[in-house]
């Protein structure tokens, strides 16, 4: 009786068993989907943090081609960042507010990243004709920075003004990149190796490191996963 019973169930059993694997696999890639990182493009971003001329953008916006000076009189661009997972800030070197929070939490991912490869620094002067070469220099020395691992860098006012504007979406301040403009934040840029933003984080906020070292967690696994 009891072997005529399973019998006669088998089948609904087996059928029972292949649609739960189904149901598990598709549940399972769904989560998988949900935990990668969102691509940011203009639209997504707050309208003030971006320059007129972008907010029609929707897709496929990249960080353009930049071209800068660091610490160390080294010309920067985006090669020496090709294939590498990046986070970028704004800054100045005689600020006493929020860029000694800033400085310290990117010298703490500096060290929690030392002996990644994949993973870069680069902060831009927002008053590059007062931070040259040695001011910055001296600043590197003091913040601990690593030669090759984070770039301090200035360059021209109007570069890093469009760069904040058109590339990164940081700032709020309006303006060209005059001598009377000031662009100033405390965002932290997730960029990753297809020169795409991942993330936005208030860089002089200890839970939001916590996110960013999470996201890049998760953005590690998108990459591996391919």
């Amino acid at each position: 009786m009891e072997l005529k019973f399973f019998k006669k169930y088998l089948s609904a059993l087996i059928f029972f068993l292949l649609f739960s694997a189904v149901v598990l696999t598709v549940f399972y890639n769904l989560l998988k989907v949900e935990n990668r990182l969102k691509i940011y493009n203009p639209i997504d971003v707050n309208p003030r943090l971006v320059d007129d001329s972008m907010l029609h953008i929707q897709k496929n916006h990249t960080i353009g081609n930049f071209k800068l000076i660091n610490q160390n009189g080294k010309t920067i661009t985006n090669d020496d960042y090709r294939d590498k997972i990046y986070i970028a800030d704004f800054f100045f070197t005689r600020c006493q507010t929020i860029c000694i929070a800033m400085a310290y939490n990117m010298s703490e991912l500096q060290a929690y990243y030392k002996n990644d490869n994949d993973i870069l620094f680069l902060s831009h002067s927002v008053t590059p004709v007062i931070d040259s070469v040695s001011v910055l220099k001296e600043y590197a020395e003091k913040k601990g920075v690593i030669n090759g691992k984070w770039n301090v860098t200035t360059g021209s006012k109007k570069h890093i003004y469009n760069l904040a504007r058109k590339n990164y979406f940081a700032v709020l301040d309006e303006g060209n990149g005059d001598e009377n403009d000031f662009i100033h934040t405390e965002q932290f840029v997730l960029v990753d190796k297809e020169r795409r933003i991942r993330g936005y984080y208030d860089g002089t906020e200890t839970k939001d490191m916590q996110k960013l070292k999470e996201d890049i967690v998760l953005l590690k696994e998108e990459y591996a996963s391919k």
